[in-house]
């Protein structure tokens, strides 16, 4: 007599579909994802996680969650701008993780449908990365890098933007010099003229 695999519920059926959902990014790429092959991978049907996600974009974005690391590991090389080194280029080994195609597909399933919008601008708002930034910055000052100066959410959050174009048009893991031209030629002059800014000069 055939044991029958027991039932899966509630977090480890989530585990099971995230992970075939991931799964199916990393071979198939957004285009080539569709919830019957997830459902087919994670042994549970399309109802089942149509019930947990209303469609594809949802789903991907959940995956990405579990996937990839939410809360950088702390940053402290001593010096601001080797500390934007490190920062970018783990953002950038994260997005070389993902093929440009599956964070396009999103994208533009996201601008035509509210509820994604809006789930993705609850994930930038929950994003660690302003906070991050803010250590990194305030360290600067304290160590006469900078000026005191504020930091807008916007700017805080241009690190992840950068490296999402960026990856988007290469579309392969981005070279060291790519992650130098960013924080030499964009972020730092940005963060400088802030400082400026700030103290009227």
């Amino acid at each position: 007599m055939t044991e029958s695999r027991p039932r899966r519920r509630g977090e480890q059926l989530e585990t099971a579909i995230l992970d075939a959902a991931w799964d199916e990014l990393r071979e198939t790429g957004y285009s080539g994802l569709t919830i019957e092959r997830v459902a087919s991978r994670a042994g549970t049907s399309k109802p089942v996680i149509y019930r947990r996600w209303g469609n594809r974009a949802e789903l991907v974005l959940a995956a990405w969650s579990r996937h990839v690391p939410g809360r950088p590991d702390p940053i402290d090389t001593g010096a601001l701008r080797s500390d934007l080194v490190v920062l970018f280029s783990r953002m950038a080994h994260r997005a070389s993780d993902i093929v440009g195609g599956m964070i396009a597909g999103v994208m533009s399933e996201a601008f035509r449908d509210p509820e994604v919008i809006a789930l993705l601008q609850e994930q930038l708002r929950l994003s660690p990365l302003p906070e991050a930034v803010g250590r990194m910055v305030a360290r600067a000052v304290e160590r006469g890098e900078l000026p005191p100066v504020t930091v807008p959410a916007r700017v805080a959050r241009l690190p992840l933007d950068l490296i999402r174009n960026e990856a988007i048009i290469a579309g392969k893991p981005l070279p060291a010099r790519t992650i130098h031209e960013l924080v030499d030629d964009v972020y730092l002059p940005l963060l400088h003229g802030l400082s400026a800014r700030g103290s009227g000069a």
